[in-house]
């Protein structure tokens, strides 16, 4: 079902345009270095992509997403296809340039009558706030074409908004083609924009590629529509590491930095205690109860949710799809992967746990491995161990396999069939003593000199 706008108070439409996305996406990326496309490297294990597509989901505004692949097209759009029902990818070849791109989606949108926003696919930062706020100023003031711009002191790489003498918006114009006086405008595009698809798409059959690069710049269809008499307004940005792109692996570490910053800080104002908010590295999407102490460096990715009074590291790991309880321990050196612990249970040191499911009130043993993966039929499989039970130190449960209630492991025990209630495992062999065997050795050594 197509989206349309409401009102803030959900009370009313404000209009009813229906709103659409189209992601540039198709681009390699050289300055990465890498064979992996560009929007496809990750921060916490989400590519690029998905947090720029998440952004717009998150609005409730767009219905459609269409995705402009390019560079190893098959790998960008399986990640898509594997991940967003309302995303669909259009090949670009070649790639000539940002408004070629769009209307690659032309087809896809004829006799679409509504709003169409355009975003960059390596924009990781920008948030489902800022793009809810930015379609609202578009419709408030009735505009064709709403782009978005940013104030920088330093504006270098970025193509400038031109104003003529009246400050009415009138062209964008890229730095490699700007004259020293254009290089000296501070606002910025920010390269996202909103388009009444109905008034401004024919702007893409009339774009010309007469510029430094040889390329279809989407930012042309701003003169177009100015040409045309259309309204053409733009949406000045107050965050403006919103608008981060990512270039580089030195980008990719800088995004990853600032997006950790705003959600410890957010997870800190909710009541977390984060010991060292520099290195502990905390996936957005994991939410944490309050008085949960997070120690120096903890790294948590994916989708997570930590209950209240935890104790968290230092050096713990925990990955996409734990779901941890109220008043559990968390050591140093634990590993946690798509794992449901219950309240008030430890996993001090030195552990792996996944695919694995603990009651409350369970003890797991320094060094106690879930070995939960078989690589010759490559099925990861789930362990259980249920409330009160513990595992004694460098034990081994080959899943699946279940320790009820109660039960113990004894230390060093390799586990392959399940534990009875109140019962005591023991899988190792009997210990065995040879006396005076140090001495024998040490006369070998010798030659047989004492």
């Amino acid at each position: 079902m197509d989206s349309i706008i409401k009102m803030r108070d959900g009370n009313k439409y404000m209009s009813n345009k229906k709103v659409k996305s189209v992601i540039l996406a198709a681009g390699k990326g050289t300055r990465m270095k890498s064979e992996l496309p560009k929007v496809l490297h990750s921060i916490f294990n989400k590519p690029l992509l998905g947090y720029v597509l998440e952004a717009l989901n998150n609005t409730d505004y767009i219905s459609d997403n269409y995705v402009i692949v390019g560079h190893k097209a098959q790998d960008v759009e399986n990640y898509v296809l594997n991940n967003y029902k309302n995303a669909k990818c259009v090949l670009q070849s070649p790639q000539l340039g940002t408004g070629d791109a769009v209307s690659k989606a032309a087809p896809y949108l004829k006799d679409f009558d509504g709003y169409v926003i355009v975003v960059c696919g390596d924009t990781p930062l920008i948030t489902s706030e800022t793009i809810k706020d930015f379609i609202d100023f578009h419709d408030n003031n009735h505009a064709d074409l709403t782009v978005m711009s940013a104030i920088f002191e330093n504006p270098k790489n970025y193509g400038r908004i031109i104003r003529d003498k009246n400050n009415k918006f009138i062209a964008i114009v890229e730095e490699k083609d700007a004259n020293p006086k254009q290089k000296e405008v501070k606002e910025v595009n920010a390269g996202i924009y909103c388009i009444n698809w109905s008034t401004v798409s024919g702007a893409f059959n009339s774009l010309q590629n007469n510029n430094a690069q040889g390329e279809y710049y989407l930012t042309d269809i701003v003169k177009w529509s100015v040409e045309k008499n259309l309204s053409v307004q733009s949406y000045i940005l107050s965050n403006k590491e919103e608008i981060f792109g990512i270039n580089s692996k030195l980008h990719l570490a800088q995004a990853t930095k600032i997006l950790n910053k705003q959600t410890v800080t957010r997870l800190m104002d909710e009541g977390v205690q984060i010991i060292d908010p520099d290195t502990a590295y905390i996936s957005p999407e994991t939410t944490i109860g309050a008085d949960t102490v997070i120690f120096p460096n903890v790294y948590i990715t994916g989708k997570n949710t930590i209950g209240s009074n935890c104790k968290i590291g230092p050096f713990a790991h925990i990955r996409d799809g734990a779901v941890i309880g109220n008043n559990v321990r968390i050591g140093n050196f634990v590993e946690i992967k798509k794992s449901i612990i219950n309240d008030n249970t430890n996993v001090s040191h030195l552990s792996y746990v996944g695919d694995a499911q603990l009651g409350s009130h369970v003890n797991i043993g320094a060094g106690t491995i879930t070995a939960n993966y078989n690589p010759i039929s490559k099925i990861k499989s789930k362990t259980i161990i249920k409330d009160g039970a513990n595992t004694g130190s460098n034990s081994v449960l080959v899943a699946p396999v279940t320790i009820n209630e109660m039960a113990s492991v004894a230390a060093g025990s390799v586990i392959t069939k399940d534990v009875e209630a109140y019962s005591l495992a023991v899988a190792r062999s009997p210990m065995k003593q040879i006396s005076n065997w140090v001495n024998k050795k040490i006369e070998q050594l010798s030659g047989g000199i004492k």
